[in-house]
């Protein structure tokens, strides 16, 4: 994780963290341009680990969003074995929305808002026929999942979140 800070620290950012092995950076840029990091970051990736690497940038505000945002109802979340959030580049639009949806089985529920898809599986994630790459092939694009506990503990240090 060091060598990721570095990278990060080698495009100018400040107070750059890596977040628990996770593949989550966490740093300060007075860019607001999230469209143009995200290209700086995923180039310079590819540069020093030699392949393409999926970025997406959220700041501080968004990520309590979506650590806060409950798509499901509290029985599902209690006997699910996990919730995911897929996080995307691009809002999905009609088609890839429709197709995204036709994902659901008995195990596996889905629910897309904006540059996220909440994933609730109810049984073992080996258990699930979706998959990352099931997910970027079914949208035409880049997604990357990470367990909603690992995105609420990044609100929490990261954004203030309350618990």
């Amino acid at each position: 994780m060091d060598y990721l800070r570095q990278l990060f620290e080698s495009l100018g950012f400040s107070s750059v963290e890596t977040f628990i092995a996770s593949g989550n950076v966490v740093f300060e840029t007075r860019s607001k341009n999230a469209k143009a990091l995200e290209k700086k970051i995923k180039n310079r990736l590819r540069e020093a680990l030699g392949y393409e690497v999926a970025t997406f940038i959220r700041t501080d505000a968004e990520l309590v969003e979506i650590a806060s945002y409950q798509p499901f109802s509290q029985s599902d979340l209690t006997a699910a074995g996990s919730l995911n959030t897929v996080f995307l580049g691009e809002t999905l639009d009609e088609e890839s929305k429709q197709a995204t949806m036709a994902l659901k089985t008995e195990i596996d529920d889905l629910h897309a808002r904006g540059l996220e898809i909440y994933w609730l599986c109810r049984k073992k994630q080996s258990e699930s026929t979706i998959s990352n790459t099931l997910f970027s092939k079914t949208l035409g694009q880049p997604a990357t999942v990470r367990g909603a506990n690992t995105v609420k503990k990044m609100a929490a240090k990261y954004a203030g979140l309350k618990a």
